[in-house]
């Protein structure tokens, strides 16, 4: 199943230390019912209101860092505090959410649990809060930086120009210039060219043994 239900006593295992009591209270406060997903590339976590006899249901993605993990969890409860105070008579992501997130994140901000680069930026989020992480950019270079921290992968912003990299499937690019926000990638097999986000995780064509001749 591509959910589960992961019980409270083990969420601190996907949470930094020092938040868990005050993640439980929410939770508690409100029934929530947490889920963990596998890995959805088009989100990092959802939320659904109560209704019919439903509780309030929230999941998040169970393959990001913790920092990364917490920070989603807050922008889902910050729907949750939205939809209690405003139902639908708001915008997803309006002023009424932006103002809720950031006050929310402002709590967790003064017990100290973030390193000082990703406190940094979310003092930045504040200010005006992005729709998801993803659409943060400073704040998600920073938070994959936690990704790779034991693992051998790079962003294609940091793969030097002309150098090959892989991504998923073995296949082999080769970097070359940048075309306003992507850059321009050739797959060495086919000669194709691809248009990459630079901060799409890759590997570097070095790292890693290759029968194959690459021209």
């Amino acid at each position: 199943m591509p959910k589960q239900e992961v019980p409270l006593n083990h969420l601190e295992n996907y949470l930094p230390d020092n938040c868990l009591e005050d993640v439980l209270d929410y939770l508690y406060q409100f029934k929530v019912q947490l889920t963990i997903t596998k890995q959805r590339q088009s989100i990092l976590g959802d939320y659904r209101n109560a209704h019919q006899g439903k509780a309030h249901r929230i999941s998040v993605n169970g393959n990001l860092n913790k920092y990364s993990f917490l920070i989603t969890l807050l922008h889902e409860l910050a729907h949750l505090l939205t939809f209690e105070k405003h139902k639908h008579h708001v915008a997803p992501h309006g002023k009424e959410w932006k103002q809720l997130f950031s006050s929310i994140l402002a709590k967790f901000l003064s017990k100290k649990i973030f390193p000082s680069d990703i406190e940094t930026a979310l003092m930045n989020t504040l200010k005006n809060p992005a729709a998801s992480s993803c659409g943060d950019l400073p704040l998600l270079r920073i938070l994959k930086k936690y990704d790779r921290a034991n693992s051998n992968l790079v962003l294609v912003e940091e793969v030097p120009t002309g150098k090959k990299f892989s991504i998923k499937g073995d296949r082999i690019f080769l970097k070359g210039e940048k075309i306003r926000t992507r850059h321009k990638c050739k797959e060495v097999d086919t000669g194709k060219f691809y248009l990459f986000n630079g901060l799409y995780e890759v590997k570097l064509v070095d790292d890693f043994p290759r029968n194959e001749k690459v021209l």
